[in-house]
């Protein structure tokens, strides 16, 4: 898949793992990098979804249209999925989106 992001700063965390470390700290920096490198050398969703330990998944309600993939513990990366065949993987955000 080709992998865009929504924000410089996204792509910027991805590049240099030390800004990902920052905002994130080391652990989660570490899954962040790797699951976008995942991403980028799979397929389609379907390969991705496959894939153990990922835990890769759509979301609901207001956040339909969205994937999750685990980071570590309630640390998500959230994207979307564009292009005639969905080959296009877009990171929206890192989400803490199951509690505080």
């Amino acid at each position: 898949m080709i992998v865009e992001f929504r924000t410089p700063k996204l792509q910027k965390q991805y590049e240099d793992h030390r800004k990902a470390e920052r905002a994130y700290g080391v652990e989660v920096a570490r899954k962040y990098i790797e699951r976008i490198n995942f991403i980028k050398h799979t397929r389609n969703i379907e390969e991705l979804q496959k894939l153990p330990g990922l835990d890769c998944y759509p979301l609901k309600g207001n956040r339909k249209g969205e994937w999750a993939i685990k980071l570590k513990g309630f640390y998500r990366l959230i994207f979307t999925l564009k292009g005639e065949y969905l080959e296009i993987a877009r990171i929206e955000e890192v989400s803490k989106h199951y509690g505080d």
